[in-house]
């Protein structure tokens, strides 16, 4: 697979996650306040919930059903109840536009 443009870095709002879809893999886009792209699965490793529908913080994402916080850089929950990583995507910026591909993630630290 190679990269797919998922919206214009225009369109995203600083501290707001984003759902997108690329090859049927959700994720949530966060453009953070120092100005960085991330790209993390979308779905809470604890309650299949959609993470784009949660609060950002800093460089985390919290699950708003049950308040796992996951790091945006490394996908690791930072509290419980969630306790699996979700995926983190490569994430590259051409222009204004953000392209990810869903196939390539970042290694866990």
């Amino acid at each position: 697979m190679s990269a797919s443009r998922v919206c214009g870095l225009s369109e995203l709002v600083q501290d707001e996650a984003r759902r997108v879809e690329v090859d049927g893999v959700a994720m949530a886009v966060v453009l953070d306040g120092n100005g960085e792209v991330h790209a993390i699965g979308d779905v809470c490793t604890h309650g299949d919930i959609s993470l784009s529908d949660g609060f950002v913080e800093g460089d985390t994402l919290e699950c708003w059903a049950h308040g796992s916080a996951f790091s945006l850089k490394t996908g690791h929950p930072l509290n419980l109840p969630a306790f699996e990583p979700v995926p983190v995507y490569e994430v590259v910026i051409d222009g204004d536009d953000v392209l990810i591909d869903p196939a390539v993630t970042k290694a866990s630290a």
